[in-house]
């Protein structure tokens, strides 16, 4: 999965395990050149340590990142070959309609993907996209189906990134309880692949989302979903921000159902984007 940062860069950046763990630290509310808070309800919600920056644990306002992470596992999947959509027909046209499908049960080496794996194998009858992240992340009033859920996954992401030098551990005392948090150690890492985001929508923009870089733009789509896209974008200077994202809104409101039959595209991308843009 994409926490083979320090591996092989062409697994580095397909699931959320970046946006998890980077960028969702606390940042203080962008001020532009009027004095104008940007965001300033949603920055009252957050806490208001600026040291918690380097603590190195997610906001606890966030729900997004949990489907976000586990939509992630599903394109991870589809991009290594393991499984796929059905083919569209005339009763199932829409992405959100068509159910993913095995291709290979032959296991990834990683953990979270090989468990999804497993369950996606064992599941009859086949399930649609939304409803595996659904499953995946335990939001399910069928107590049967909870076995499918996927637990401890930011700890277990954690520890991977841990074991590879990116985070370290420590422990937090907030009043009552001790936490463990996990900050970054390999800050190079970290602005490396904020440059590569930044980047991807300002000095290499293609205004074509068949020809970005795949990862990319699965990052870009997942990052904006988990809400933590703004985070990545607000060292900028203010017109470069407001170029970034707008280029990014622009991106994820394309519909998906027409992006996804165009040629070469991943349609696994794409069927996550619909099914958070349905939730």
């Amino acid at each position: 999965m994409c926490y083979s940062l320090s591996a092989t860069k062409d697994q580095e950046v397909c699931t959320l395990c970046v946006a998890e763990k980077f960028f969702t630290y606390w940042n203080p509310p962008r001020v532009r050149e009027t004095g104008a808070l940007q965001n300033s309800a949603n920055c009252s919600l957050r806490p208001t340590a600026a040291q918690e920056q380097r603590q190195g644990y997610t906001s606890f306002w966030n729900d997004c990142i949990s489907s976000g992470l586990r939509g992630g596992i599903l394109i991870e999947l589809a991009m290594r070959g393991r499984i796929y959509l059905e083919p569209p027909t005339m009763r199932k046209k829409r992405l959100l309609d068509r159910k993913v499908l095995l291709k290979s049960d032959s296991p990834t080496g990683d953990v979270l993907l090989d468990e999804t794996l497993k369950h996606i194998k064992a599941t009859e009858p086949t399930e649609t996209v939304q409803t595996w992240i659904e499953l995946l992340t335990g939001e399910t009033w069928n107590p049967f189906k909870l076995q499918y859920q996927l637990r401890n996954v930011r700890e277990r992401i954690a520890k991977n990134l841990v074991e590879k030098g990116i985070l370290t551990t420590e422990k937090q005392n907030f009043l009552l309880f001790d936490m463990t948090t996990h900050p970054v150690t390999n800050t190079t890492e970290k602005q490396r692949l904020m440059k590569k985001l930044q980047d991807s929508v300002l000095e290499r923009w293609v205004n074509d989302p068949q020809r970005m870089d795949r990862r990319t733009l699965a990052l870009l789509v997942l990052a904006h979903s988990s809400d933590v896209l703004e985070n990545v974008f607000s060292c900028l200077t203010d017109d470069k921000y407001d170029v970034a994202m707008n280029r990014t809104k622009d991106l994820v409101e394309l519909d998906p159902e027409v992006e996804g039959t165009k040629h070469n595209a991943t349609e696994m991308i794409w069927a996550v984007l619909a099914a958070f843009n349905k939730s």
